[in-house]
């Protein structure tokens, strides 16, 4: 290993590769350090059932990866691949709402539910297709969001921007109850948003359940031909084309800092000088508290990085099956993405259940089939399958007890299909445990660095501050999901670190410098 860089960068996840990439088109020579032993952090495919069948360790499904203007941009070498439906939700009485990318089909789908949101749907898609540049741009750009914000009021004008910025924030409950009048296209929308933390009637959910809904229904549920470790492939290589380099089994100890400034980071015994910046692709606590150090930091930084809260703690279950689900409403079986276990009221009961700290008596799972996805990922005739459902942060989850977790995924699966147990030629169970072994970004299993409830969002994201990648040292910046935008796998925190690398070293350098230290001064 090189002894210093230009920049130094933590973790070989997408944000961390994302923001590598970004300071090699800038001409900066660029050194990532991975813990692990391959790059990837949460992006990552592996044969862990049965021979020949590859299933991707934490992530899987890619919408805003396939929709970001951030990846976009970046022209990757890498084919994606597509179920030939987007996303089934299963009701207990074995109706499935169904999400297309054919827009026609999804309006059929909704339309049983309640004649009239056939229109209501295309209707809501349009409005999407109107303000998707300018809501992905503000969401995926640095904090405030200029840019987009300028760009929704030319497109929508400002009194439907006002609505639009309500609709976000309301319940996903309330959302679907405003937009329409059947249990299809409102099951559709809270699903997605209990992708999150957040349940169908907690403020804000309603953004991300629209944006994800809408975002299927344009691009899909993409995954990335022969699996999630394809994506993280094609970031490598075009790193390494610039002259990047990725070492893996180096896990850094520490970051070192003098007078207020960045200098480099420790891995083992080494020390590494980072002439320019340090970008940390870890949860903002570790990078303060661990690798910074509480005593190097202001007392009320510290007091808010006591108040940060992680997402619900995750189960993970992967299959390999001698063959297709076979589910009893054939609708289910062409989506890539299932969503299983209640109707609203029951995905309710579920969010209430872990915001009481209890384990949810019908769990809400979110399935994904990836042979029918991407037939390259199990022998011809099989599929390779997985499951995940959130449980309540904090508990001890031993081997045996995460096999009876397991078991009651499986039997809420053979409710819905019948003959699915036979199928299984092999299982892999990953507990919060297992999940932040393989990656320690994953505390406990929280898949998406943090609470997505509005009190961490904007500039409460990681702590009141603002909002962006730049921390209290100069010269380091957090790239990490735990900064705003938050979770997915869009590269945005990574660009946004880049970008204030960048601009740090730029022209204004020195004006940027003060700016942002004198507002951190003044928070802190």
């Amino acid at each position: 290993m090189n002894s210093d860089a230009d920049a130094v960068v933590i973790g070989a996840g997408p944000n961390g590769l994302v923001a590598a990439n970004l300071l090699a088109d800038a001409g900066w020579d660029v050194l990532v350090l991975e813990a692990q032993d391959e790059p990837g952090g949460a992006v990552r495919t592996a044969e862990i059932t049965a021979p020949g069948f590859r299933n991707d360790l934490y992530s899987a499904f890619y919408p805003l990866g396939l929709g970001s203007p951030v990846i976009d941009v970046l022209n990757l070498d890498l084919e994606w691949s597509h179920a030939p439906a987007v996303l089934a939700h299963v009701f207990p009485d074995d109706r499935v709402a169904l999400l297309s990318r054919d827009a026609d089909v999804t309006a059929k789908s909704v339309g049983s539910f309640a004649h009239s949101d056939a229109e209501a749907w295309q209707e809501e898609f349009a409005r999407f297709q109107r303000v998707r540049s300018s809501i992905l741009d503000s969401l995926l750009r640095p904090f405030p969001p200029v840019r987009g914000a300028l760009s929704l009021l030319r497109t929508a004008g400002p009194g439907d921007a006002l609505r639009l910025t309500r609709m976000l924030t309301l319940p996903v409950r309330r959302l679907g109850e405003e937009l329409f009048a059947g249990e299809g296209a409102r099951i559709l929308l809270a699903g997605n948003t209990m992708h999150t933390d957040l349940g169908p009637d907690q403020a804000g959910g309603a953004g991300f359940g629209w944006l994800l809904a809408m975002l299927g229904q344009d691009v899909g549920n993409p995954v990335p031909a022969g699996g999630a470790s394809s994506l993280t492939s094609a970031l490598v290589r075009r790193l390494e084309a610039r002259g990047g380099r990725v070492v893996c089994g180096a896990r850094v100890t520490s970051v070192l800092h003098a007078r207020g400034v960045a200098v480099g980071v420790r891995v083992g015994s080494e020390l590494v000088r980072a002439r320019r910046a340090v970008l940390a692709d870890v949860p903002a606590p570790k990078l303060y508290l661990d690798l910074v150090g509480a005593s190097s930091l202001p007392d009320r930084l510290v007091d808010d990085l006591s108040r940060f809260q992680y997402d619900h703690a995750t189960i993970k279950v992967d299959w390999a099956l001698s063959g297709p689900i076979p589910w009893t409403n054939p609708e289910a079986a062409g989506a890539g993405t299932v969503h299983l276990g209640g109707d609203l009221n029951g995905l309710a009961a579920t969010a209430h259940e872990l915001a009481c700290q209890k384990l949810p008596r019908t769990p809400f799972l979110v399935m994904g089939q990836m042979t029918t996805s991407d037939p390259s990922r199990s022998p011809a005739g099989t599929e390779a399958a997985w499951a995940y459902t959130h449980v309540p942060n904090g508990g001890k989850w031993t081997d045996d007890r995460l096999r009876r977790r397991a078991d009651r995924v499986e039997q809420l699966i053979e409710e819905r299909a019948p003959g699915f147990r036979s199928l299984i030629l092999g299982r892999h169970i990953a507990g919060p445990a297992q999940l932040e072994e393989g990656n320690s970004s994953l505390v406990e299993g929280a898949i998406n660095a943090g609470t997505a409830a509005i009190h961490q969002q904007l500039v409460f994201r990681p702590v009141p501050g603002l909002g962006r990648a730049d921390t209290p040292f100069d010269r380091l910046y957090l790239a990490n999901a735990s900064a705003w935008p938050g979770g997915g796998v869009h590269g945005a925190a990574g660009a946004n670190a880049a970008r204030a690398a960048l601009a740090r070293n730029g022209r204004a350098g020195e004006a940027y410098r003060m700016l942002i230290q004198g507002a951190h001064r003044a928070i802190y």
